[in-house]
């Protein structure tokens, strides 16, 4: 209180101007008056502070400028390494998109022959035909494959209008097809043969053994340009390991292995 005391009194009102010195005649108005102008000598005061260089500024710009110089590194680095990664993934799609197209364009080539010998009759001597169309020709992974048969004398129907039997052919020339780029060791037919008739089924049983005598002798179960894993350069020789109920197709075997009616 006394501190508050001597600062009022060294406030010297007889300066003031002759507006404020007349409002500040009674005690309350003189301590409105003190008020407000301590408020704008405070406000004054800060204006100054604001005001006063910053010695520091320098020093403080230095620093901003090593942490600027040490991030542009670090961005300029981190380019580098996505630049990098976006060329090593090119190059992955690049060649992942080559070796599909050669397998794909190999087994274009190879469906429509296999399934006219696979549909192939003394009614129908050229047999049907079967084609591949990629979806998107130029990135076929954003699409897919679309496979059409065409079976002996039928007009052109969409896969799931074929019948068992039909499907059944589709399927092995599609999978013959691929076999002839890069062969397999051997296959593993399981009832294949269970939607065919008599007809169809002595066509792929014929199909299959004509391939197991021919591949091995004259690279015939592999197509031009195909992967062979010979050392004379022939294709290995189809070989097919079948699980069958119809004699029709597992009398052409060059073995029997399970149970049957006759030994004999």
């Amino acid at each position: 209180a006394r501190t508050a005391l001597s600062a009022l009194a060294a406030v010297d009102f007889g300066e003031l101007p002759p507006e404020l010195a007349a409002s500040a005649a009674a005690p309350r108005e003189r301590e409105r008056v003190e008020a407000a102008l301590r408020a704008e000598i405070e406000e004054h005061g800060a204006e100054l502070a604001r005001g006063a260089p910053n010695l520091k500024a320098v020093d403080q710009y230095e620093a901003v400028r090593a942490r600027e110089a040490a991030q542009a590194g670090e961005l300029e680095a981190a380019r580098g390494a996505a630049r990098d990664a976006a060329d090593a993934f090119e190059g992955v799609r690049a060649r992942r998109h080559d070796l599909f197209m050669r397998a794909f364009e190999h087994a274009a080539a190879a469906v429509n022959d296999v399934f006219k010998d696979l549909t192939r009759s003394p009614a129908h001597p050229t047999g049907g035909s079967a084609y591949l169309a990629l979806d998107s020709a130029d990135d076929p992974y954003l699409g897919g494959v679309k496979f059409t048969a065409m079976p002996p004398a039928k007009r052109y129907r969409d896969m799931d209008a074929l019948s068992g039997g039909e499907k059944t052919l589709s399927a092995l020339a599609l999978l013959f097809a691929i076999h002839s780029f890069q062969a397999a060791p051997f296959f593993v037919l399981d009832e294949v043969d269970a939607a065919l008739d008599a007809a169809n089924v002595a066509r792929v049983a014929r199909y299959v053994r004509a391939k197991t005598r021919a591949s091995a002798s004259d690279g015939s179960g592999a197509g031009a340009g195909a992967p062979s894993s010979l050392a004379d350069g022939t294709a290995p020789p189809l070989r097919a390991i079948v699980i069958s109920l119809k004699d029709g197709f597992y009398h052409h075997a060059d073995a029997l292995v399970g149970v049957c009616r006759d030994p004999d």
